[in-house]
């Protein structure tokens, strides 16, 4: 079924309530992105230090090498597939990822998924900014070698972290601000550059391995294969549920990006290009990368920043790290900024601006301490993996109303009403059935990471609260329609 959607006539927008609405959420005018941008912005979320781990550590599960790639490119067919499902909604009516939820959960009521889903993206901030940080710590130490001593926090430490961490974060911290200050089409030419760079350095890297190495010295399976036939099942399904899991986040909240498509078509081809394509690609170069340490520097090296600094050329070394970290950068501000930018705003948008949504994301990030989050297992296992729960149910809410109850149909001016003649009123502003939906899936897909009866269920938690969420949102409301 085709999507059906009332827009906004000229001027609408001025009629649209108060507290629903300002410049940011409400429908865009102009529409202008192209293929090339989301490709674009994929290669920023792709080409990262965490995606160089996760890519490379696939291939360390005792699969052979066709096995891993299989898994990787079932995994990413269906983040494809999921991301092309957030996209349409937001894109066909404009508005970003908390006001397309107002359809579902209320136009308050939509405050629910916005704030957890903002939360979820302070802390990974916060973690993505300390790991650039720690990149930009390897170029100031190979060029001033004097800094050492305020690397110790032992020695210049305060509330866990070192002078030097302090103030290349700080550096990062407000670089990041004002990137996103200038808004979304700086933004969009940022992201533009970043993901090319990083192939750039990364073909280079490769061919100095290889040179150094030879092309003999390339193995497609970093660690031992050990697993064949039925035995590889259970691992090659963990390995895809990796893969769903590592982008559920930027696939959530999509739509905060889809919106400014300027067609849905274009969406779909800038998805296939920056997903299947890239991340098969950039895999098959991380691999080679990661298998060309072994015999060039005597261990396997899988964080790229450590693989740079060990090259022999401090020029080779600055370029390589200051990439890593430009591109860190672009992923933290495209999946972590502009996410809690809207979440926030969203919650009171005539007192939260954009911009300001965004600002109360960085302190947030900052008064969260990242570098103790991520240096503690535990914290960031029953922090955000308990949040990280509801993304699942709260995806399986977003596609079952728009696809299976509402049939595509969305009406935009009533995203932005408090009338109760509204659509999405329900009571007092809350859809009721959402939020128990959202509840049930939570419940049920944390409850595999706080039980280690039921840990092995634990990395598909968001496979199962995401159809959880979907099931128990759709059979409600059918039966209340």
């Amino acid at each position: 079924m085709t999507d059906t959607v009332a827009r906004p006539a000229i001027g609408a927008t001025a009629q649209y309530e108060p507290r629903l609405t300002n410049e940011d959420l409400a429908p865009l005018k102009n529409q202008t992105w192209g293929s090339y941008n989301i490709f674009a912005f994929w290669m920023s979320d792709v080409h990262s230090v965490g995606g160089y781990v996760t890519a490379g550590s696939l291939f360390m599960l005792g699969l052979s090498s066709w096995q891993v790639l299989l898994a990787l490119l079932i995994g990413i067919g269906i983040v494809n597939v999921f991301c092309n499902l957030v996209a349409k909604p937001s894109q066909v009516t404009g508005v970003p990822y908390p006001v397309i939820c107002r359809a579902s959960f209320g136009v308050l009521g939509a405050n629910v998924p916005a704030i957890i889903r903002g939360l979820i993206a302070v802390a990974w901030y916060g973690i993505q900014t300390y790991l650039a940080s720690a990149a930009l710590n390897v170029v100031l130490l190979k060029l001033f070698p004097a800094l050492m001593p305020y690397a110790d926090v032992q020695q210049y430490g305060f509330l866990g972290l070192p002078l030097l961490g302090w103030g290349s974060f700080a550096l990062l911290w407000l670089v990041q601000a004002a990137v996103f200050w200038t808004g979304m089409e700086t933004i969009r030419r940022f992201i533009d550059f970043c993901g090319p760079a990083v192939y750039v350095v990364m073909f280079l890297l490769t061919g100095y391995l290889i040179y150094r190495a030879g092309w003999s010295a390339i193995d497609l399976s970093l660690g031992e294969v050990r697993l064949t036939g039925l035995a590889s099942v259970p691992v090659m399904l963990g390995a895809i549920a990796l893969v769903v899991s590592y982008f559920s986040g930027p696939m959530l909240n999509f739509g905060d990006f889809s919106r400014y498509g300027r067609s849905f078509a274009a969406v779909k081809r800038g998805n296939l290009l920056g997903l299947p394509v890239n991340f098969l690609v950039f895999s098959v170069l991380v691999v080679m990368t990661t298998s060309l340490t072994l015999p060039v520097f005597g261990e396997l090296i899988t964080d790229p920043v450590e693989t740079v600094a060990r090259v022999d050329s401090t020029f080779a070394i600055v370029l390589g790290a200051l990439t890593f970290t430009i591109a860190t950068i672009g992923i933290n501000i495209v999946a972590n900024f502009i996410s809690p930018a809207f979440d926030f705003s969203n919650v009171s948008p005539q007192k939260i601006s954009w911009r300001a949504g965004g600002m109360i994301a960085a302190v947030g990030s900052v008064l969260i301490t990242p570098w103790n989050l991520y240096n503690s297992p535990e914290v960031i296992h029953y922090t955000l993996e308990v949040l990280g729960a509801f993304i699942g149910p709260l995806f399986g809410v977003l596609i079952a109303d728009y696809y299976l109850v509402r049939k595509q149909k969305v009406v935009v001016d009533d995203l932005f009403t408090l009338s109760p003649d509204g659509r999405y009123h329900y009571r007092k502003g809350y859809n009721p059935k959402a939020i128990a939906a959202t509840a049930a899936g939570a419940v049920v897909a944390v409850a595999p990471v706080l039980i280690s009866a039921l840990a092995p269920a634990a990395q598909y938690s968001w496979f199962i609260g995401m159809a959880v969420g979907l099931v128990v949102h759709t059979l409600a409301s059918r039966r209340a329609r």
